[in-house]
């Protein structure tokens, strides 16, 4: 059946929408670094995208935000809809411009006021060695401490070759995945695997214990030295029952070898001290920078106002010359087509990112406004939040709001902290006002901290000393904090205290 003009406009403009509704999603969800990343890979996959220039010289600031305003696609139109008229002249003329003055870089002259004189190279220098000297340390790695061991010993050039082979195909673990045969080169000499078998044995037998094992059977066996605390028995366990072990299959064990289950359990608490993966210790964990998304400045009125930290995004626009061929009336429709669909893909970009900032301003300064006790008084008076309360402060579904506040930071007076932070849930206090989470969890400390030493307070009396403080929580609720917080119970506490004894008097 055919359709109607308008059931085609209407499919036509799903197809459209649909992708770039997933990418606003995707935008929305990028916190800034992530999101620097991503314009500058856009800006080098898609050759129509390019960066604004600003403050060219020659013209006032009215002239540049026109000529800005007339080359710069901000809108939800696609390159159908837009006037993409350009002076191709004047474009070439400014690309022209803007290339890289290598005369500046690279001077012809030998005249001595361009060299730089001997007390600038010391300086230069000093300045280098200062650098140098406060870097951090880089830390060593798995290779090259296993490498510095190899002068220890007596291997011949083609054995260490071969354990040189051998460290190279470690993973960071510490483990070799790789058959020793796949380590063979068809083209060397005959007799390389058993060479690849003795540097083998040569670095098993390397610091740290276990290294270069092809599983955790052969790790930890490789660290049951005849001089570890009761080796034979531990072998045979990991050796003939490590799957059953790990399957806590211990009366399987029991009738196959004999041991007690309280002997089982013994050593199988023994294994825990070997190390299952030798080369983590040589892994350094990569943590992220984190860089805040907005910022909240108090103002002079006593109000808090947002601002967006995305000073070093770059101001993106359709490139006029793409624009202009577009348009040329002598481009072939292939070419035609492929620029079209680049052009929308840049467009696509800059909307997004532009709804991006949009939505989380107006989330970011919502959860400010109904948080500002948390900015005055302290994380103590953080008030309850959902999410949902903030989708319909601002009019948007909660879904936008969970995309807006994720991996996100806000820079505050009082730290930094991620936007999650301030959904809590909460309680109802005694005069009928909601208390955060939060709230109660610091209150429960200060009342730990106060507590009398020599009769530190139960679950139940917690909740009474809450109560006095116009918190209503269950007891049930106390004991999950309590546990939460890594709170000793009230006996552990008093225990804890005698055994430390009294404080000495003050001088």
């Amino acid at each position: 059946m055919r359709m109607s003009f308008g059931q085609e406009m209407r499919l036509a403009q799903k197809q459209v929408l649909a992708p770039r509704m997933i990418q606003s999603m995707e935008i929305l969800q990028l916190p800034v670094m992530a999101l620097e990343e991503r314009i500058e890979e856009e800006i080098q996959n898609n050759e129509t995208l390019e960066l604004e220039e600003t403050g060219q010289e020659g013209g006032t600031g009215d002239t540049q935000a026109s000529n800005a305003a007339d080359e710069t696609v901000v809108s939800s139109r696609t390159v159908d809809e837009q006037p993409l008229i350009v002076d191709q002249e004047h474009a070439n003329q400014a690309d022209f411009e803007r290339s890289y003055d290598w005369s500046a870089e690279y001077p012809d002259s030998d005249d001595d006021r361009s060299r730089p004189s001997a007390s600038q190279i010391d300086q230069a220098g000093d300045r280098y060695l200062d650098v140098m000297a406060n870097m951090a340390e880089r830390p060593e790695t798995l290779f090259h401490y296993l490498h510095e061991q190899l002068p220890n010993y007596e291997l011949t050039p083609a054995e260490e070759q071969a354990a040189d082979r051998i460290i190279h195909n470690l993973d960071v673990n510490g483990y070799l995945l790789l058959p020793l045969e796949e380590l063979v080169d068809p083209e060397g000499p005959a007799g390389q695997l058993e060479c690849l078998q003795k540097a083998l044995r040569v670095v098993q037998s390397m610091d740290p214990p276990g290294v270069g094992a092809r599983d955790l059977k052969e790790c930890l066996l490789l660290q049951l030295t005849p001089d570890f605390p009761e080796a034979a028995r531990l072998r045979r366990l990991v050796g003939d029952h490590l799957e059953d072990l790990a399957a806590n299959r211990l009366p399987l064990i029991e009738r196959r070898t004999g041991f007690s289950i309280e002997e089982i359990e013994r050593l199988r608490d023994e294994l825990h001290v070997l190390q299952p993966k030798p080369g983590a210790a040589f892994t350094v964990p990569l943590v992220p920078p984190v860089k805040p998304d907005v910022f909240a400045d108090q103002m002079a009125d006593g109000s808090w106002k947002v601002r967006l930290e995305d000073v070093n995004l770059p101001n993106l626009r359709i490139s006029p010359t793409y624009r202009e061929m577009l348009m040329a009336s002598d481009t072939d429709p292939a070419t035609r087509d492929y620029i079209k669909r680049k052009i929308n893909s840049a467009q696509w970009l800059i909307d997004a990112i532009e709804q991006r900032r949009s939505t989380l301003l107006k989330t970011a300064q919502a959860i400010v406004d109904h948080q500002t006790r948390f900015f005055a008084e302290g994380p103590e008076a953080i008030e309850p939040l959902k999410m949902q309360q903030i989708a319909d402060r601002i009019g948007m579904h909660v879904t936008t709001v969970s995309r807006a506040v994720d991996d996100k930071w806000l820079q505050t007076p009082r730290g930094l902290y991620p936007l999650r932070r301030f959904f809590v849930g909460g309680t109802m206090s005694a005069d009928g006002e909601e208390v955060a989470w939060d709230a109660v969890r610091i209150k429960l400390q200060e009342i730990v901290q106060g507590e009398p030493k020599e009769s530190p307070y139960s679950d139940d009396e917690l909740v009474e000393e809450l109560a006095k403080r116009g918190i209503t929580v269950a007891r049930r609720t106390v004991t999950k904090y309590r546990k939460a917080m890594k709170i000793p119970s009230s006996r552990q506490r008093r225990d804890w205290k005698i055994a430390r004894g009294p404080r000495p008097a003050e001088p």
